[in-house]
């Protein structure tokens, strides 16, 4: 027999679907809550849009054989380590530029700092005083060449004694200041800058700057010169490489010599002092000619130039009153008087306001000196070159710390 098929289940039919228009909206139905102490009801299927439970996903096994790393960390960048960073030190201002300290503004007018700049002081009166052996034994000497001329002596002895009124001569001047001194005329370029600076020194000292030359040397040393009355020669390197204040500091020095009347006074002494050099180098080179003959003659040669030669001094000495004697000293008391005169011009500049721009010169002058020394004492073989007391005796300028300490009075703050 046949049996029929199974009849499905009757599932409720749906009444309507949700946002269907006409369709009854039928609440979802949910269990009753439980009450405390009873187990959980179970919850029979749900309607048709409740929620299915969260199952637990599985636990994940590794695969066998595989082999196993541990996590690696994500690599980060690698920042190369930078050196610190130091502040970089200020270059020190050129020396031409407005912010070095010992720049000074030369569009002031004219500013009178003392009104008895221009006067002759004691070492120009000394010095020509320690001049006076060496004149007198010039003058010995052109009346023994004035001999040669006869009636016409005279002359030559009074137009010698005229001659040293060329000192202040300008075109003598020039020409002893390109000859002798080997110094130029300033390019327009140069004037252009010396001739400010000059005119600021000036016009603190209160003389009229017109009045003298300003000369170039070209040298590469630090140095400057006050010739005759009326020159003033600056080195190339102190125009070029020195800050303003203190190119005015090194030509306030100059003035000083003028003013004070050094430049003069020297150069009239050595100039009448120049017929007696001139006659002792040719003494001493006969002298030294007849002693190498009469060495040729053995011994009583040598003995017979000697009692002539003493003869001849005891001679001169006792006929001159003493005064060879007097001239082999001149040299170092003339050096004594060179230095004094060094230490009035420094006063000079510090009097007209430059004494830092000055102590700042003699030290860079100081340093020249050393890099001197050190080049001698190489080319010795590393033994240094001592100074001997003579040669400190017959130097014309003060050391260093000598001129330092006399300018501490104008370095020291005023209270």
């Amino acid at each position: 027999m046949t049996q029929p098929p199974p009849t499905p289940p009757d599932y409720p039919e749906p009444t309507g679907r949700p946002h269907q228009p006409g369709a009854a909206q039928v609440p979802p139905q949910y269990p009753p809550p439980p009450y405390p102490g009873q187990p959980a009801p179970q919850t029979p299927p749900g309607p048709l849009f409740a929620v299915p439970p969260q199952y637990p996903q599985a636990p994940q096994y590794p695969t066998p054989g595989a082999q196993q790393y541990p996590p690696q960390p994500t690599p980060q960048p690698q920042i190369p380590p930078q050196a610190p960073q130091y502040p970089q030190p200020t270059p020190p201002p050129a020396p031409d530029s407005p912010l070095h300290p010992h720049h000074i503004s030369t569009d002031r007018g004219r500013t009178h700092v003392s009104a008895h700049q221009r006067r002759t002081d004691a070492t120009a009166f000394g010095n020509l005083l320690l001049y006076l052996p060496n004149f007198l034994c010039s003058l010995v000497v052109m009346g023994m060449v004035s001999l040669l001329f006869g009636g016409l002596g005279i002359l030559v002895l009074l137009a010698w004694l005229a001659s040293g009124a060329l000192v202040f001569h300008r075109p003598t001047e020039s020409a002893l200041a390109r000859h002798l001194l080997r110094l130029r005329y300033p390019t327009p370029q140069e004037r252009a800058k010396i001739e400010p600076v000059w005119r600021t020194v000036t016009a603190r000292a209160g003389v009229e700057g017109r009045n003298y030359e300003l000369w170039v040397e070209d040298s590469d040393s630090l140095n400057a010169v006050a010739a005759a009355g009326h020159i003033v020669g600056v080195t190339r390197f102190a125009m070029n490489q020195l800050p303003n204040g203190e190119l005015a500091a090194v030509m306030a020095h100059e003035l000083g010599h003028h003013v004070g009347g050094h430049a003069w006074s020297g150069l009239l002494g050595y100039w009448y002092a120049l017929p007696g050099r001139i006659a002792w180098r040719v003494l001493r080179a006969v002298t030294g000619f007849m002693f190498r003959v009469s060495r040729v003659f053995s011994c009583f040669g040598v003995l017979f130039f000697g009692v002539f030669a003493g003869a001849i001094a005891l001679a001169t000495i006792s006929t001159l009153y003493g005064l060879p004697l007097l001239i082999l000293g001149m040299p170092y008391a003339l050096a004594a008087v060179g230095r004094r005169s060094e230490l009035r011009a420094d006063q000079h500049a510090a009097a007209l306001g430059f004494a830092p721009m000055l102590a700042a010169v003699l030290e860079k002058l100081h340093h020249q000196e050393q890099q001197q020394i050190a080049a001698l004492t190489a080319a010795n073989g590393g033994t240094p070159v001592a100074e001997t007391p003579v040669s400190k005796l017959l130097s014309s300028h003060p050391d260093y710390y000598t001129r330092l300490h006399h300018l501490q009075p104008y370095l020291q703050p005023s209270r």
